[in-house]
């Protein structure tokens, strides 16, 4: 299997949980929404609203706001790439990777104003072979397309397989599977259950990335420390 790695943008590669707490601190801030405020937005987006055209719609009608919706959410797209971070220990990972002869690329779901302004804030468009954006593309994850797409702006094809790794059971790893590659679950203390579990389930993008490592690739096959480098990482987050 040829060592092409695909992984996914928000809540694998950067912590968009967090640029979203502190966007919620200053959206109600700015509109004076209060306490109360903030902990419905912050349970609108756990609840199953994740889609910001709808949620913006409906904070707007929430909160009888007399800016569109659609401006709102303009905001929040200008806003974001701002937020998020890359862990410094996830760039190093990356590098590592491609150093070891590794293919790696980002596939993500999203408008793209806001998802390349992620990759290029963060400066992973400089640690990665290419990128595939679902707003650019017209297609989205789980459809293997994409997939393709991605693979394709990496050098190769997803014809000699690779894997896929994100935290999403359906995008991710369902699309990964149809798709034909190995997968690993960034399991975030998620209720979902899979229908068609996983290679690997782990609990942050480091683990994956040793999994990774410890396959035999044209250059080296990393040993132990490898191992022991990520797990000290993670233990001084």
């Amino acid at each position: 299997m040829q060592q092409l790695a695909l992984f996914d943008l928000d809540n694998t590669l950067i912590d968009l949980d967090a640029a979203f707490h502190v966007w919620v601190q200053e959206f109600t801030e700015k509109h004076g929404l209060g306490r109360k405020g903030a902990e419905w937005l912050i349970s609108l987006d756990r609840n199953g609203l994740p889609h910001r055209e709808l949620f913006f719609a409906k904070v707007r009608d929430r909160f009888k706001l007399p800016i569109p919706a659609l401006t709102l959410w303009a905001g929040y797209r200008q806003r974001m790439p701002q937020l998020v971070r890359c862990r410094p220990e996830v760039k190093e990972g990356l590098t590592r990777l491609r150093t070891a002869g590794w293919r790696v690329g980002i596939i993500t779901n999203g408008t793209a104003d806001n998802q390349q302004g992620k990759i290029e804030q963060t400066g992973l468009v400089d640690l990665v072979d290419g990128y595939a954006l679902s707003g650019i593309e017209g297609v989205r994850k789980p459809d293997p397309q994409l997939f393709e797409i991605a693979a394709r702006r990496c050098g190769l094809s997803l014809k000699d397989g690779g894997w896929m790794i994100g935290d999403s059971p359906e995008a991710d790893i369902e699309g990964g599977r149809a798709a034909g590659l190995q997968t690993i679950w960034i399991d975030r203390r998620s209720r979902i259950r899979q229908s068609k579990p996983a290679d690997h389930v782990v609990a942050d993008v480091l683990d994956a990335m040793a999994i990774l490592a410890c396959e035999k690739g044209p250059n080296r096959r990393p040993g132990p420390r490898d191992f022991e480098r990520s797990a000290t990482r993670r233990a001084h987050r």
